[in-house]
């Protein structure tokens, strides 16, 4: 939590902030992405309250705050520019502390219960094509130890279904071990996931040229200067791919999980399945994929049943 929304708070609010916060971290362990985006969320909303009010706002204040001012905070983020689903985000957020306090018995806020989330556009997963996923891994430079750990990891993100940041956040202790890897997920859910003998193989390969010690508790994918690999190196390494190879804008690192799933799904897996290999909690998430391999059959019934081709 930033020092500075803390100091534009009341002494009371301030203390639950930091006391939520660390909530969400040890008891929740939320992702530090997840953390910094209500963190964020719940600052924004203060923020607005302060400039509102025309005063820092106090825990009495946040009980009183009102469906009117929920929706006038909510037309403000509109007018900012904020999507759909950046305002729904936010709303969860805020609701998340505001329920935290209401549980702690700190405080209760009869309005929040009625504001209703901003309702998102159905959005289907956009996977690549079997061939395009096969093609950006063969493209992968392994000329130098930089490019074989690209090749690692986008390897390793196709052949297994991980998360970027669930890949990133391994440590050379956790390599695959007798055929599987323990992953660590979403609210700390731990899973086993299968390991094919080209992904071992690709990151033998990475670890074999890469420069610098092996120590267990080093991370396992790692930049130039010896510290675990950030994000955007890895989704700049995939744009520079996708521009040679001439891949839709949709070849993200996170696609190559979205096709892990749909290529199993399309090969005959099961639902429940790729449920625990990719680690949702719910199923519905999972169904999601269901959509996508129905579109492609209704495609190629289209394309090759007589009475569609002459209707054509």
């Amino acid at each position: 939590m930033k020092p500075e929304i803390l100091a534009t708070c009341a002494p009371d609010l301030a203390k639950r902030l930091l006391q939520w916060h660390q909530w969400l971290k040890v008891e929740k362990n939320l992702s530090r992405h997840t953390l910094r985006a209500y963190s964020s969320d719940v600052t924004q909303f203060l923020q607005f309250l302060t400039e509102h009010r025309a005063k820092s706002p106090s825990l009495n204040d946040l009980s009183e705050t009102s469906i009117t001012d929920f929706r006038a905070w909510l037309s403000r983020r509109t007018m900012e520019g904020a999507s759909t689903a950046t305002r729904a985000r936010a709303l969860s957020g805020v609701k998340n502390f505001l329920k935290w306090l209401d549980r702690q018995g700190i405080m209760h806020n009869a309005a929040i219960g009625i504001v209703r989330t901003p309702k998102l556009p159905h959005k289907l997963p956009r996977p690549l094509h079997e061939k395009q996923a096969f093609n950006l891994l063969k493209a992968a430079d392994d000329e130098d130890w930089i490019g074989k750990r690209n090749r690692a990891l986008f390897t390793l993100l196709y052949g297994c279904g991980l998360r970027i940041d669930e890949a990133l956040s391994l440590n050379l202790a956790d390599r695959p071990r007798d055929g599987f890897l323990r992953v660590m997920g979403k609210g700390g859910r731990e899973r086993q996931v299968p390991v094919l003998s080209v992904v071992e193989h690709s990151m033998t390969e990475y670890l074999k040229d890469c420069p610098f010690p092996e120590e267990p508790k080093r991370p396992l994918f790692i930049g130039s200067r010896g510290k675990r690999l950030n994000q955007g190196v890895a989704q700049k390494a995939m744009r520079v791919l996708r521009r040679a190879l001439d891949l839709p804008e949709n070849a993200t690192p996170h696609a190559l999980r979205h096709s892990f799933a749909t290529h199993l799904l399309q090969n005959g897996a099961n639902l429940r399945e790729i449920q625990d290999l990719l680690g949702h909690a719910s199923l519905s998430s999972t169904q999601r994929y269901t959509e996508i391999d129905a579109k492609a059959l209704i495609k190629i019934y289209k394309a090759a049943h007589p009475r569609a081709v002459s209707e054509a």
